[in-house]
């Protein structure tokens, strides 16, 4: 996996010089989120890894699948094809995506909750952090019964459990020294 991320950088870079060469760092963002879904595709893993399928043929198929894409993103597909690296898309994803919210001043927040958060709460917990980190927050909420209640959040290295599993394991330590 560190190794997908040290060759995916290369990649991830060129992409967001050109998006961000062009102001289209939205629209690139767009077709990466486009063409890492299409590239995850267990269909579309085999048609990477078969030998007999010619790269002109996969760069057709996946732009077609992609639907909309600029020269410059065609042209990528292509580079990428050619050089069997397309299963890199998702890693190449998420390096742009790192450069585009810290270029945009943004800090990703993956917050775990053990049940689904309805609107207004979300509301209330990225206006929460926003007033903490004073910078613009963008979360992805991901439900993990596991936490028994309550949520927890990792920005960047900074992470904050107020999960009933995460209070239980204090507890545990505590009775435990």
């Amino acid at each position: 996996m560190a190794e997908n991320v040290t060759v995916a950088r290369p990649y991830a870079d060129a992409a967001f010089k050109l998006a961000n060469g062009g102001n289209a760092l939205a629209s690139w963002l767009d077709a990466l989120d486009r063409l890492a879904a299409i590239a995850s595709d267990a269909n579309i893993l085999a048609c990477i890894s078969d030998p007999n399928l010619p790269a002109s043929q996969l760069v057709a198929l996946v732009q077609d699948v992609a639907g909309e894409l600029t020269d410059e993103q065609r042209n990528f597909v292509s580079v990428l094809v050619e050089n069997g690296r397309l299963q890199l898309l998702p890693e190449i994803r998420e390096l742009f995506t790192v450069q585009k919210n810290e270029r945009e001043g943004v800090l990703a927040a993956e917050v775990a909750s053990a049940f689904p958060l309805d609107d207004a709460t979300l509301a209330t917990l990225k206006a929460d952090l926003e007033a903490r980190f004073k910078v613009r927050i963008d979360v992805t909420v991901t439900v993990v019964p596991e936490l028994i209640g309550g949520v927890r959040i990792a920005i960047g290295d900074e992470v904050i459990d107020a999960s009933v599993r995460g209070k239980l394991a204090n507890m545990a330590a505590a009775l435990k020294n």
